[in-house]
Order: C-alpha cells, then structure tokens, then sequence
C-alpha cells in the first residue's frame, strides 16, 4: 500500500511551488545588495515575470504567449531581455504602440505623471497593471511592487483585479499585502 503523504506532488503543484519559492526569494531578498547579487529592478523583473503565473485570467486558461508590455522608459535593462530568452510562453514588448495585445502592462516612474490615464486604458482592454509608483493599487492599479526597507514588497488591489475578471493565486495572496480602497 502506498501512503498518500509520501506521494510525489503533481507536476502543476510543484511548479507552483517552486514558482512560489522563487517569488518569496526575490521579494525578500536585500535591493541594496552587492553587485553581484540581483538589483532592485532584477527582483522586479523576475517578479513582473512571474504574477503572470499566479493570475486567474478571464475565461478557460492563460493566453499562450503572455504578452508582458512596459510602457515609457525600461527600469529594468538587460533583465528582462535574460528572462524572456529562455521562456517561449512570454513574449515582452518595450513601449508598444498600442497595448490592445498586451496582457500585462508595467507602468515605471517614469509615467508617474500618467499613472491614471495608463490604468483607465488598461481596464478598458482588461490588462492587468503593475507597478513600482508609490499609491498605485490606491489609485486602481492590481500590483504594486513597492520597495520596503531594502526589500522589494507586493501591493495587490483584488478589487480592480475582479472588477476586471481577474483574480490572484492564494499563494500570492499570502505573500503580498491586500489593500481592498
């Protein structure tokens, strides 16, 4: 017989895991760390990588590819580049003309001054909105990933993400700090 806890988990269960590790990883690891370790804006990228595997998309399944889209001047260099490399179901589009095919949309400080016109568009076409500006999930964004003594943290507003059809995993629920405005 054999005893069900000794059982190997099953394959989407453990790569939730491990995704789930990794998340928790990068979210805590130091942003003023030496250069050899991740910057901030590497653990933001890993990070922007990885919600869209602890999203709930609208209807029957993920879009394959997800279509990651970062509006303005690129914070994060070459590191998106490396993610998108060696991962076929994301494609990463850098100030698209249009973000009709994007199905996630990172907002920089550099669009501080458009913050509210970038979440209005992305709702309209039902994208999910993350960012690093300080108030965004205040203000209708669904992530936020704000620096917190050293380390990068996450903001979600699960009601602008449902209002929009979306919902997040309850793994990256449990790591992040739910703000209901």
């Amino acid at each position: 017989r054999v005893n069900p806890s000794a059982m190997t988990p099953p394959p989407l269960r453990h790569r939730l895991r491990r995704l789930l590790a990794l998340l928790l990883a990068c979210a805590l690891l130091p942003a003023s760390a030496p250069a050899q370790d991740v910057s901030e804006y590497g653990m933001k990228a890993v990070l922007f990588f990885r919600l869209s595997q602890f999203v709930y998309w609208p209807g029957e399944a993920p879009p394959r590819p997800v279509v990651l889209c970062v509006v303005g001047r690129n914070p994060f260099g070459g590191a998106l580049d490396q993610i998108d490399r060696g991962n076929p179901g994301v494609e990463i589009r850098l100030s698209p003309p249009d973000i009709a095919a994007c199905h996630m949309l990172f907002v920089p400080r550099s669009e501080a001054g458009e913050m509210s016109g970038w979440i209005e568009r992305a709702a309209a076409r039902r994208i999910v909105t993350v960012s690093d500006l300080a108030g965004f999930a205040r203000a209708g964004g669904m992530v936020e990933l704000p620096l917190e003594g050293g380390r990068v943290g996450i903001v979600v507003n699960r009601r602008a993400a449902q209002k929009q059809g979306f919902e997040f995993s309850a793994q990256l629920l449990r790591l992040a700090r739910v703000i209901e405005p």
